[in-house]
């Protein structure tokens, strides 16, 4: 689908049926408008046949279709730095990565550097990818686990849409205090900003519809403190959701200390995001993408009384 004629982002179509406006056939693979008009006017190009056209030309069976993106800047204030990055798959459209816990996926007012986002930055200029860094899904710094990157916007506004309807799937492990019951359940509360505060949420009823599904794997007890470790979907994807609904049901996240957790067996939340599902943005190909627990996470589940 892709062919590196030069270093913009292209796609290629095959016309199946006669006689529609190049316009309506882009638009019915989720080329927008607002990306057409990118395309015309900021370095992009489109072919039929190897001719250049405009979005009022017909197409006709077997006709080829090239869409040629403009290329993208590094977004103002992210800086392209070089740092290692574990990647799990990479192709001309996506980037998967397993993030380790103590690292930011994007900057902030305290993580200025040192984030994935400046690191896939330095990666995509060494690598002269004409992209800047389309986020799809990310983690809290202290948060572990795989993280979702799209090396175009066309390709971040496909995955997203995706997320919307939830054929997008994140599953996560983590490790609660005290033993949950029952072994299954669905928490569906609304999550909003804790008033007085720019961090913190809360469950409250006039905020973001938030729903957590939570299955129990184990109840154990390590250092006679009760632990049970949790498999978690999302069906949404708010701010600290997984933290807020655990803390919500009594049983915060081991280590989490902003949401009631205790660091005496770990110092940072035993949060992972082990699983990622979805179809491939072009190929509509189903893909899994899966991350081992970090050491700290397992250290706590050999457990020992």
């Amino acid at each position: 689908m892709v062919k590196n004629v030069d270093s913009r982002f292209h796609l290629s179509f095959n016309v199946n049926k006669d006689r529609v406006q190049l316009r309506d056939f882009l638009g019915a693979r989720e080329i927008s408008k607002r990306t057409l008009t990118a395309v015309k006017y900021n370095g992009g190009l489109l072919l039929v046949n190897g001719i250049e056209r405009d979005v009022r030309h017909f197409l006709y069976k077997e006709d080829r279709v090239d869409v040629y993106f403009p290329p993208e800047e590094t977004s103002a204030g992210l800086k392209a730095e070089e740092g290692n990055l574990s990647v799990v798959f990479e192709d001309d459209f996506l980037l998967i990565l397993d993030k380790p816990a103590r690292q930011s996926t994007i900057p902030s007012f305290n993580h200025r550097s040192g984030t994935i986002a400046n690191f896939v930055a330095g990666k995509f200029l060494n690598e002269q990818i004409p992209s800047t860094v389309h986020i799809v899904t990310r983690l809290d710094h202290n948060t572990s686990g795989l993280v979702c990157i799209a090396k175009n916007r066309h390709i971040h506004h496909l995955l997203g849409k995706q997320v919307s309807n939830s054929t997008f799937k994140r599953s996560y492990t983590a490790i609660v205090e005290g033993h949950f019951f029952p072994d299954q359940m669905l928490i569906n509360e609304a999550i909003g900003r804790k008033d007085g505060s720019i961090i913190e949420r809360v469950v409250r009823g006039d905020g973001q519809e938030a729903r957590t599904e939570v299955n129990v794997i184990e109840r154990f007890v390590k250092n006679r403190q009760k632990l049970t470790k949790v498999a978690l979907k999302l069906h949404t994807g708010r701010t600290h959701q997984i933290r807020v609904h655990m803390k919500w049901a009594g049983h915060p996240i081991l280590g989490d200390d902003l949401y009631g957790g205790s660091r005496r067996l770990i110092s940072r939340q035993a949060l992972h995001c082990e699983t990622l599902q979805f179809n491939h943005p072009i190929s509509n190909e189903p893909l899994t993408f899966k991350a081992a627990l970090p050491l700290d996470i397992k250290r706590i589940l050999s457990h020992t009384r």
